[in-house]
């Protein structure tokens, strides 16, 4: 059963914490984290890219020429594919992306980002994360102090200052145990938890 060091705000070590084997040593599966993001990422596109088929494309009503006698080619319609602002063919329309993975694949893709995290050294554990006032530069001091320049901050519940204040760090994000994911773990070096948040975190993976 791991272990790892429980920080205060100050990086001084308060306590220790077992973590669950089952969840923060399981053995990393590389291919999970490319089929994990690749859902995601496909999920976030738009899919509103649209062109006009000939039907779409206005003018081109009449018939350029007649039929035979002038010698041109043939030609019904001056919106044509073949010419110029004429429609487009087979070009994309809107359209839905996403797709789901099964649960397991995706959880399972969460916990080999967890045991990768502890296997580098990237997981730091916290008991919690309070600041009295929304201030940037209030985080940022604690988190200069926990050394770290890049990372994902989970927390267990609402935490209206933490929210607030880490909206202007560029290189760190917050996000609660529901939203956490596969491409944020990997996105960002360092996975800074709390103690509450590690143990909602378990249940949720078990």
């Amino acid at each position: 059963m791991p272990t790892v060091d429980i920080l205060n705000i100050e990086n001084k070590k308060v306590g220790t914490a077992n973590l669950n084997d089952n969840v923060f040593a399981s053995p990393v599966k590389e291919s999970l984290f490319y089929e994990t993001v690749k859902m995601q990422l496909a999920n976030r596109r738009a899919g509103t890219a649209s062109t006009k088929t000939r039907a779409n494309v206005s003018g081109g009503g009449v018939k350029p020429w007649k039929q035979k006698g002038t010698g041109r080619a043939r030609a019904g319609s001056i919106r044509s594919p073949l010419w110029r602002h004429g429609g487009t063919v087979f070009g994309p329309h809107p359209r839905d992306y996403s797709y789901k993975l099964p649960k397991k694949v995706r959880e399972g893709a969460i916990r080999s980002v967890l045991a990768l995290k502890l296997k580098e050294g990237r997981l730091r554990v916290l008991d919690e994360i309070k600041l009295n006032e929304p201030k940037t530069k209030g985080l940022a001091v604690i988190l200069k102090k926990i050394n770290s320049n890049k990372g994902l901050i989970v927390i267990d519940g609402s935490n209206p200052n933490l929210e607030l204040a880490v909206r202007n760090l560029k290189d760190f994000k917050l996000l609660k145990i529901n939203g956490i994911n596969t491409f944020d773990l990997l996105l960002y070096d360092d996975l800074i938890i709390t103690k509450a948040a590690v143990e909602q975190l378990e249940k949720k993976l078990l």
